[in-house]
């Protein structure tokens, strides 16, 4: 069967972003890109730093609400019914719950053929990509880089520590059918 979603996971900072620009140039066709960062950028102002929506702690932890999940849902069937109408997408996410948060994607995505890739980096790589871009909180990418997998199985997993996206691109495209 055709691969129509490859889904992403790994810490903050972990090389997640260029994995998936360098798979747009590298898989045949046209695939369209989702990232949890964009997600989170589409919030509505008052659900950041709220209860109910996202909050992200000194530590680098990140804490999320019922309205949160509710908008993530929504998401998440959006991207799965794009699938559906035949494009073919990639997905950059943060499985911060774990074996729960695929599950969450997994319904989403039921009845349609999906890659599950799995990106590491050791965390001090990933802290130095985390203070050189400026834009995260600092120890995020630290606290993500394992928990992030426990407890996951992937059809293939890369590791960006020291290997290039371009390359972990080409790993994971040797594994999507079609």
């Amino acid at each position: 069967m055709t691969t129509q979603v490859i889904v992403l996971n790994g810490g903050s900072s972990s090389g997640k972003s260029g994995i998936v620009r360098c798979l747009q140039e590298v898989l045949p066709g046209a695939w369209m890109a989702f990232g949890v960062d964009s997600f989170v950028e589409a919030l509505p102002a008052k659900l950041q730093g709220s209860e109910d929506g996202i909050t992200f702690a000194a530590d680098g932890g990140v804490s999320v609400g019922a309205e949160f999940r509710a908008l993530e849902a929504a998401w998440t069937e959006g991207i799965a019914a794009m699938a559906r109408a035949g494009a073919g997408i990639v997905v950059d996410d943060v499985f911060l719950g774990g074996a729960a948060s695929r599950e969450r994607w997994e319904k989403a995505l039921a009845g349609l053929t999906v890659l599950w890739v799995g990106v590491r980096c050791d965390a001090e790589v990933a802290a130095g990509r985390e203070i050189a871009r400026g834009n995260r909180v600092k120890g995020m990418a630290a606290s993500q880089a394992s928990v992030v997998h426990e407890g996951l199985r992937y059809d293939v997993e890369v590791d960006t520590t020291h290997t290039e996206s371009l390359e972990c691109a080409r790993v994971i495209a040797a594994h999507v059918t079609g």
